[in-house]
């Protein structure tokens, strides 16, 4: 590994995903996820590829999750470069400008909370 990606996190190709993590790769994947949001919370974290920004907020994010004994919410990703239609479906249906990074929280099928940038913390998933 280069010292730059030392910096800066490593190439995309080595990152490895978290176990918690359950993709958004197509429309039908944000319905079920929706779905799920009636028997407990969910929440989308929006992240770009491409952002040093967003790499370093996720990272941070997962640290967090990692460290946390318990959050009871089913966890989301959606890589915005990936599935640009999605993450515009997401802001149209609830009515959320879009940001990157972004996580919003989902409960009976509607936005209870969303933060972007360096205000995701895992405090973020426990707004009722």
């Amino acid at each position: 590994m280069s010292f730059f990606d030392k910096i800066f996190g490593g190439k995309p190709e080595e990152k490895e995903s978290k176990s918690f993590w359950n993709l958004i790769e197509s429309e039908k994947d944000l319905e079920d996820a929706i779905k799920k949001s009636y028997s407990g919370k969910i929440a989308i974290f929006k992240h770009s590829t491409s952002c040093f920004i967003s790499k370093t907020v996720l990272r941070n994010f997962e640290k967090e999750i990692d460290d946390a004994d318990n959050h009871n919410v089913t966890l989301y990703f959606l890589d915005l470069l990936a599935h640009r239609n999605i993450s515009n479906k997401i802001a149209e249906n609830f009515g959320i400008r879009h940001e990157s990074p972004q996580l919003i929280v989902i409960k009976n099928g509607n936005e209870i909370n969303n933060a972007s940038h360096q205000d995701i913390t895992l405090s973020t998933l426990y707004y009722e």
